[in-house]
């Protein structure tokens, strides 16, 4: 996201063109009538889209802490009512959408510290149109909040930007604390903003007059208060006037605590093309299992099939389902708690990571318990899609299965290894051939990972993980919880007694949006809201940093192939994001990389 300098509107230099267009893969635009469009369109027929197991949609305010953010909340959610400024995706390529964003590229001046956004001409559900005030009031709010924001890393968005003026309803300009990559500012901080209707939701109580508290901090901080209290209220998401006045596509018609979620076309939408469909329904599944099950039945228009359903996919086709693997600009891990005050210290030591991902073999993992729909991380920028950011260093595997290996650096760094037993630091100390900082003698390792319940992949491969760590004397105490419990869980805390998670394990790790460009200062970098594990190293920040000023590739594969060896956390296989099971009614669905969906372009002739 931060590497072109070119100052061209509207139009991807070729270098950044080239680096994130994904090989082999058309980057085909979503076409269609100018924004700004009045043509009424005639809707038909009612689509019925299928969560993942155990994930349900459940905040709606765009400004939100870790415990919520999600792809559902996200892209399945909150994004085809509330359009971010800037959309990414075209096709299956992870790259900028001029078409449906919602307003031009952003032109930078003044030696690249000003930049400009020139509003489309779009409109909320009310009628009013969409400003610059709307922008600014999303963005006083996330200046008071930013500590909230799970993509937050100190210094940066909302941090550099500095000074912001409105010269004009359609006009914003931003001025920067200093000159950044032109693609990476647009890529990675200017794609976090959803402007907000402030003229509907500028006020401090339900029953409270609009004004422009936001101008203020205080006011800021209270309005947001106000909204974040409003959201917190699921179950009247549906009747609450506030979430009606949308920009996007759809708006709520019914929403229930289990997630289920019943959209209807906003007929005030202003983008290239208004929804053909009259009912778009979200349906939450508690298993993978329930969900095929209903697939079978014919109850779902578009789902999935569990990986260890997938030989049953002819019988699907019979059915009048055609198959398509959704595959995301994604890499997948789990966390460890750096600053858990018992197991902390442990999981610091650079051996023992490196002991452990030696213990997960991920071919094995793929081809077993995902039937060969996924692909595997070795590092932190996705090998799939193809694109000429992942490094043959990387994609090389740095730490291919290998529990000999594994026993011999435990050994070499104090651990007295017990096979079956459990494992005791013998040698306390800080030299090469000691357990480390801050680990005592005896110290066990015993360690608690809970996991995401619904998906039978992961309960599998967890379990392999806990019978490969035992051969070594690594004792893994398995737990599950649904998966907004676990992503919740698993947030940075500072070193201190309450900091009590040790590991946490979602499934799908991390998918890159809305920082698109796979810089990793998101999940990486110290400080990051949602760097769950408080991961911290110098040397990676230097590389991240880089990154953000310095255009070409070569700064982002330096920062590739350190973090790929410095193993932050521990990489596992990242499944497809789904195995797409669409009923051939069902025509115009484009599987974007980045996980985003436009059902305004769907037809159904069910």
């Amino acid at each position: 996201m931060r590497m072109s300098t070119a100052k061209r509107r509207g139009v991807l230099s070729a270098a950044l063109a080239s680096a994130l267009t994904v090989a082999g893969l058309g980057a085909s635009t979503l076409g269609g009538a100018a924004a700004g469009s009045t043509k009424k369109a005639t809707t038909h027929g009612t689509v019925t889209f299928a969560l993942p197991p155990a994930v349900t949609p459940n905040y709606i305010l765009p400004i939100m802490g870790s415990a919520y953010y999600s792809n559902v909340n996200l892209y399945q959610f909150q994004q085809i009512m509330f359009r971010p400024l800037y959309w990414f995706g075209k096709g299956s390529s992870p790259t900028f959408n001029a078409d449906l964003s919602l307003a031009d590229a952003p032109v930078y001046s003044n030696g690249g510290k000003t930049v400009t956004i020139k509003l489309k001409k779009y409109q909320w559900a009310n009628g009013k149109p969409v400003t610059s005030r709307d922008i600014l009031f999303f963005m006083n709010m996330l200046k008071v909040e930013q500590g909230i924001w799970p993509v937050y890393v100190p210094g940066e968005f909302p941090a550099n930007v500095v000074k912001m003026a409105a010269p004009n309803a359609s006009t914003v300009v931003f001025t920067l604390d200093r000159k950044y990559s032109d693609t990476w500012f647009l890529y990675n901080e200017l794609s976090q903003i959803t402007p907000l209707p402030q003229a509907a939701w500028d006020k401090e109580s339900a029953t409270g007059a609009i004004g422009n508290y936001d101008t203020t901090p205080a006011g800021a901080k209270a309005v947001y208060t106000f909204l974040a209290k409003q959201a917190s209220s699921a179950a009247s998401y549906a009747s609450n006037p506030l979430w009606q006045v949308v920009d996007g596509p759809y708006k709520l018609k019914t929403f229930q605590t289990t997630g289920y979620t019943v959209f209807v076309p906003n007929s005030k939408y202003s983008g290239p093309v208004k929804s053909k469909i009259a009912q778009l329904i979200l349906q939450p599944f508690t298993t993978d299992s329930a969900e095929f099950n209903s697939l079978r039945a014919g109850s779902v228009d578009y789902g999935y099939a569990p990986p260890q359903d997938s030989s049953q996919i002819p019988l699907l086709k019979s059915q009048g389902y055609n198959t398509q693997p959704w595959i995301g600009w994604s890499i997948n891990y789990f966390p460890m708690n750096y600053n858990n005050p018992k197991v902390g210290p442990i999981f610091r030591q650079l051996y023992f990571r490196q002991a452990v991902q030696m213990l997960v073999n991920q071919p094995v993992d793929i081809k077993k318990a995902l039937y060969g729909y996924a692909y595997p991380t070795y590092g932190p920028v996705p090998i799939l899609p193809k694109s000429d950011l992942s490094t043959k260093q990387e994609a090389s595997n740095p730490y291919p299965y290998n529990p000999q290996k594994s026993i011999k650096l435990l050994k070499s760094h104090g651990w007295n290894v017990k096979p079956g037993g459990t494992t005791t630091c013998a040698k306390p100390g800080t030299s090469s051939s000691e357990c480390g900082a801050g680990i005592a003698k005896g110290a066990a390792m015993s360690f608690n990972l809970q996991y995401a319940s619904g998906l039978t992949y992961i309960t599998q491969e967890m379990q392999q993980l806990k019978s490969n760590l035992a051969t070594e004397g690594i004792q893994l105490n398995l737990t599950q919880a649904p998966f907004n419990t676990v992503i919740a869980n698993a947030s940075p805390c500072k070193l201190s007694a309450s900091c009590t998670w040790q590991m946490e394990n979602w499934g799908q790790g991390w998918s890159y949006g809305p920082d698109y460009y796979p810089t990793g200062e998101s999940i990486f970098e110290t400080g990051s809201g949602i760097n769950e594990g408080s991961y911290s190293n110098p040397t990676n920040d230097a590389n991240i940093n880089a990154t953000h000023v310095v255009s070409g590739t070569a700064v982002l594969r330096t920062y590739e192939n350190y973090l790929a060896a410095q193993l932050p956390d521990i990489w596992q296989p990242n499944p497809d994001f789904q195995i797409s099971e669409i009923r051939n009614t069902l025509k115009g669905v484009t599987q974007s990389s980045l996980l985003n969906y436009t059902p305004e372009y769907w037809t159904t002739t069910k």
